[in-house]
């Protein structure tokens, strides 16, 4: 896996830059465009939840239920969105704090000051994120080609359309739906907005849907046949928790998504924590009622064996037409959390670019729609690669293993160091019972890093080295630091010298 995974990155984001140094050059923007702050707390809710569901918990399930070997896998649930809870109150901080385009980018710069060592950090996110944000989006998308083929299983016809598209015509239909999600985001965020409250409804009114088929038909006999030895706290229990909790974590990821979209934030301060913690609980409570639902119907030995778990929920509820129905819902599910996931990331270039720390083009934006539209663009031609080369089992492992250590620690520490040098007055959010939060939050991605296992550790280290090394090899062609003068970004752009 780490062969594979490590060529089909080396060759996109060779591609990625090759391509755009060649037809964009490096120069510096004399002055930085404008987005429109469009988005208010509703969008901003919706485009976090509609991320955060996508396909994840639909083709997790399975996984989790095999991790734990019970109905006790609903722990794995409340475990990855206390993780989650503790997490988000560290991005409200910092959103709030710091409301603009780059999330991630933006925070690790400021906090470990933008002259010495958070030029290195926000470096490595940026290199990081050349991998991770496109992987993410294409997880959702091979999600989404995955689940279609139960349409081919149900009909000629389209099993025929499959067959024409080649041996793997999961992958065609993959990029097909990441430039889809491209298209429709070419627009104003004013209108992204209001696409994303459709698609959050839809996502939400499925969610409920089976739920409420669950509730109905309700066999509490099923989720109370705990297996032998279900609760015997061996290290085998916290074990399959800490495999299992990997997969629930997948499905929560997206709670972060309006950080990245700071700069298009009405009134940020006040809008940016609420969104985070609104998404957070809600999605938390639809996914621990939506696995006990699914639990009530089928045999937890049943679920672990089958793939399209859903589909076949809806059928002993509902029947095989409903189940053709619910598989539909789902794919606008997976899709919404693709449309949401490709607009948050193309706004981590368009701040390095602003920043002087990626080729300038990406920090153009159209210049009637107010958006980043080449880094949109770069973006979606580096998803599809990944959905031409990679498999869905090959990417959710690698994509949290990368994030753990420079996204989720680094940027947890980094609040630590920031709280000290501008004291929590500065904060227009402030955590509550700090620094629990920040300690739990620290324990925890350290527990999701090694559970996800030695080849997703291995390819993230090798990752983060390369990119210490790539930044080094610049730093000292450039002159910068560790080999120059702290550049003239040493002082920060929320106040004072943050070397």
């Amino acid at each position: 896996m780490v062969a594979q995974v490590g060529t089909v990155l080396g060759q996109a984001a060779s591609s990625f830059l090759l391509c755009f140094a060649f037809f964009c050059g490096r120069k510096t923007l004399n002055q930085p465009e404008k987005l429109e702050r469009g988005l208010g707390l509703v969008e901003a809710t919706s485009l976090n939840m509609t991320f955060m569901v996508g396909i994840g918990p639909f083709v997790v399930i399975p996984f989790i239920v095999q991790a734990m070997r019970g109905p006790q896998c609903l722990l794995a649930w409340l475990a990855g969105a206390v993780l989650a809870v503790f997490d988000g109150c560290i991005w409200a901080e910092l959103g709030a704090a710091m409301p603009q385009a780059g999330g991630s980018y933006v925070f690790l710069r400021e906090a470990y000051g933008p002259g010495r060592w958070g030029r290195l950090m926000s470096f490595l996110f940026i290199w990081q994120t050349l991998f991770q944000g496109p992987l993410s989006i294409a997880s959702g998308a091979l999600g989404f080609a995955n689940y279609s083929a139960y349409f081919a299983e149900k009909s000629s016809s389209v099993a025929q359309a499959f067959a024409a598209l080649g041996a793997h015509p999961e992958k065609f239909i993959a990029g097909a739906i990441v430039i889809l999600a491209v298209v429709l985001l070419y627009r104003r965020i004013t209108t992204v907005g209001k696409i994303s409250v459709v698609l959050c409804a839809i996502v939400l009114a499925t969610i409920v849907w089976l739920i409420y088929g669950g509730a109905t038909h309700f066999d509490s006999s099923l989720v109370l046949s705990f297996p032998p030895g279900a609760w015997d706290l061996s290290w085998i229990f916290f074990a399959g928790l800490g495999h299992a909790t990997v997969q629930s974590v997948y499905s929560y990821l997206g709670y972060y998504n309006v950080c990245n979209l700071g700069g298009e934030m009405k009134r940020p301060e006040r809008n940016i924590p609420r969104a985070i913690f609104l998404s957070i609980i809600g999605i938390a409570l639809l996914y621990f009622a939506m696995q006990t639902s699914i639990l009530g119907v089928i045999p937890w030995q049943e679920a672990a064996q089958t793939k399209a778990v859903v589909s076949l929920f809806v059928e002993r509820v509902y029947g095989a037409r409903w189940a053709s129905v619910a598989t539909a819902l789902i794919l606008v599910s997976a899709f919404g959390s693709i449309f949401a996931a490709t607009l948050g990331y193309s706004r981590v270039p368009y701040a390095a670019a602003l920043d002087g720390n990626f080729f300038s083009a990406f920090a153009r934006v159209h210049p009637t729609k107010r958006f980043p539209n080449v880094s949109l663009v770069a973006l979606g031609i580096t998803a599809c690669i990944f959905c031409l080369s990679l498999s869905l089992i090959d990417v959710i492992r690698a994509i949290l293993a990368m994030r753990c250590l420079i996204q989720f620690i680094g940027q947890a520490v980094g609040l630590v160091i920031l709280r000290r040098r501008w004291g929590s007055a500065r904060l227009p959010f402030r955590m509550w019972l700090y620094p629990l939060p920040v300690v739990v939050a620290i324990v925890g991605w350290a527990g999701i890093f090694i559970s996800t296992g030695l080849t997703p550790m291995l390819a993230s280290l090798a990752a983060t080295a390369a990119g210490i090394l790539v930044y080094l090899g610049r730093a000292r062609l450039l002159g910068q630091w560790p080999f120059g003068e702290p550049t003239g970004q040493a002082k920060g752009r929320f106040g004072e010298d943050d070397r």
